[in-house]
């Protein structure tokens, strides 16, 4: 099993681009588990793509930095087959 550290570095390096929600997925556990809960105003609605980040990190809202690092690695580990 890998740590959260490496997976973080190892999905930057994926040879193959995730789906949007996937990457979501990603972004939002990953802020979870580096800053904590949503800690900025949410985005208008015209700001799409700014909106759908804030969405997934705020949907990870009250779980723990150690729990978001775990849900992190094995995100990665379920999708680093496909894009790796």
């Amino acid at each position: 099993m890998v740590s959260f550290e490496e997976a973080s570095e190892l999905a930057k390096k994926f040879t193959k681009k995730p789906t949007d929600a996937e990457f979501l997925e990603f972004y939002g556990l990953f802020k979870q588990a580096t800053v904590g809960d949503v800690n900025i105003e949410k985005p208008g609605a015209l700001s799409l793509k700014e909106k759908a980040k804030y969405e997934a990190w705020s949907s990870n809202k009250g779980l723990s930095k150690e729990a978001a690092k775990e849900a992190y690695v094995k995100v990665y580990e379920k999708y680093a087959p496909i894009y790796a």
